[in-house]
């Protein structure tokens, strides 16, 4: 073989080999399958008890549940605050909405010691401003001590 025609073999060869790396190396990329979680339904809650989950979201980001506490007999507190806690980044608005998706019965059942040892009638306060009375008439009503 004469000089040439090495050098045309070498270079048939060496693009063999570099036909054969691309292959090698070839990657291939998957379609994206993209996936989204469905919207989250909410049930509807009634009016009281929306206004009552927001008077006491607002206590809870003022610290001041201490007359809250004396309604509740099963620790229902307690499963709301975590919760709340969990979930501060949402708005008082949606915040509400979330945690009456959840934990309905457990403010149900502190409206319902409410109702007993106060004698309210839940289902007629429907405004902040209702259950705000109740909470500084009720915190005016605590006997103070004088030692």
């Amino acid at each position: 073989m004469t000089e040439k025609e090495n050098n045309s073999t070498d270079k048939d060869n060496e693009k063999e080999q570099e036909k054969d790396k691309k292959e090698e190396i070839k990657v291939v990329m998957p379609d994206a399958e993209w996936t989204t979680m469905p919207q989250a339904e909410f049930a509807e809650q009634p009016e009281h008890l929306t206004v009552f989950a927001d008077f006491y979201i607002s206590k809870f980001n003022q610290r001041d549940l201490e007359i809250m506490n004396l309604y509740d007999d099963n620790s229902n507190m307690v499963d709301i605050n975590h919760y709340l806690l969990d979930n501060i980044h949402f708005t008082r608005k949606e915040l509400v909405k979330h945690v009456l998706q959840y934990h309905a019965q457990n403010f149900q059942n502190i409206i319902d010691q409410i109702a007993d040892k106060d004698n309210v009638d839940a289902t007629k306060m429907t405004s902040y401003d209702d259950w705000d009375n109740w909470y500084e008439d009720r915190r005016n009503n605590i006997p103070t001590s004088l030692s």
